[in-house]
């Protein structure tokens, strides 16, 4: 029988301290860990500790994109609603200018000519 850290084609050590040895199937590879290389362990608890703080930090951008997607819910709603009101409030300025036919303008008119009299005379007085 072969020693288990050397097989066909010399030792199966690597440079992490791990040692392959053949499995059963092919599809299957056994690893044991070299008890010389113990700073795995402070490996394994250092990603430990990252993999939390990773999970933390997803979950405060989970909480954030929840937080995110209701503002523009209830951003679209009022939006929404100021659309209906603006439609309401234009339906109801076009009835009436409708109903009580061109006066505005015609209204709006004299008064423009009004204020510009009124500028013009008082920038003729305000010269003297």
């Amino acid at each position: 029988m072969a020693h288990p850290l050397y097989g066909a084609s010399g030792p199966l050590r690597s440079r992490e301290g791990l040692f392959a040895r053949p499995a059963a199937s092919s599809d299957e590879i056994q690893l044991r860990i070299d008890p010389m290389h113990g700073d795995l362990d402070e490996e394994i608890s250092g990603l430990y500790g990252k993999v939390r703080q990773l999970k933390g930090v997803a979950q405060e951008i989970e909480s954030e994109a929840k937080f995110q997607n209701d503002f523009i819910t209830q951003l679209q709603m009022t939006l929404t609603a100021a659309q209906a009101g603006v439609k309401n409030n234009m339906r109801r300025l076009n009835k009436s200018v409708i109903q009580k036919g061109s006066n505005h303008v015609f209204h709006v008119i004299l008064f423009a000519l009004f204020c510009f009299f009124i500028v013009y005379f008082w920038s003729k007085i305000s010269r003297r």
